[in-house]
């Protein structure tokens, strides 16, 4: 049977949820914070689903499904919690989630759907670029025994880069990733956010050497000596190389 992660900071609803799942028949993992969760269910985990409440002690819930998708782990995933505004499930799903869920739930409900999560399969997990890892409890990104950190917009930025290695992220992406729902953000606000990410993950390295490199349809671009690089594509947006 398919594993379901369930991060639940009420011991309540998590006993019961473990109740209902594991009586379905499923395999879990259990944790109540952001950090046991990004422990748990990172992608060196099989995971196939993963259960997630919003409202943590030590973090909050998008942030952790952030820095879960940055790290390479690609299982659905279903917010379970009290948030169920407009702009708290628009800003869930620009996270990285795949389904929302508002408490007070029925137990048939939730099992309908982490079963229909279930049966799209498990992805193939990507290799994560450069060895980045974000921590959503403290904002910081880290490479090896490096740590510095960021800001939360910063933070959700990069998450948005890192899921997607490689591709180029639309700049309204980045902006539905990193603001809230309804936010008028200008252009130039991201390009100052852009750079300033680059600069930091120059300083994972130490003493890094930019370069400007002519793409096609690529500029501004900087790369530290692990290869790492933030790309701007003119007019679309940036990708993460």
């Amino acid at each position: 049977m398919p594993t379901v992660g369930v991060c639940e900071d009420d011991p309540q609803i998590r006993r019961v949820l473990a109740e209902a799942l594991g009586g379905a028949g499923y395999t879990l993992l259990l944790a109540h914070t952001g950090a046991e969760a990004v422990a748990l269910f990172g992608p060196g985990q099989s995971v196939d689903v993963i259960v997630l409440d919003i409202g943590l002690p030590d973090s909050d819930g998008r942030d952790v499904c952030q820095a879960l998708r940055a790290a390479g782990q690609l299982a659905p995933v279903l917010f379970l919690t009290a948030r169920t505004g407009v702009q708290d499930i628009v800003t869930g799903f620009h996270a990285g989630g795949d389904d929302y869920l508002g408490k007070p739930f029925a137990l048939a409900e939730v099992l309908v759907r982490v079963g229909a999560l279930a049966r799209r399969g498990r992805p193939e997990p990507f290799r994560q670029p450069a060895g980045l890892r974000l921590d959503p409890q403290r904002f910081t990104v880290a490479r090896g025994d490096l740590e510095i950190a960021v800001t939360p917009t910063e933070f959700r930025m990069l998450a948005a880069l890192l899921a997607r290695p490689g591709e180029v992220v639309r700049r309204r992406d980045l902006v539905a990733a990193a603001w809230p729902h309804g936010a008028i953000v200008a252009e130039n606000t991201v390009d100052s956010y852009v750079r300033r990410l680059r600069r930091k993950l120059e300083r994972l390295d130490g003493d890094a050497v930019a370069v400007d490199a002519a793409l096609p349809g690529a500029d501004a671009v900087r790369e530290t000596p692990s290869g790492l690089r933030i790309e701007t594509v003119r007019g679309v947006g940036y990708a993460l190389r």
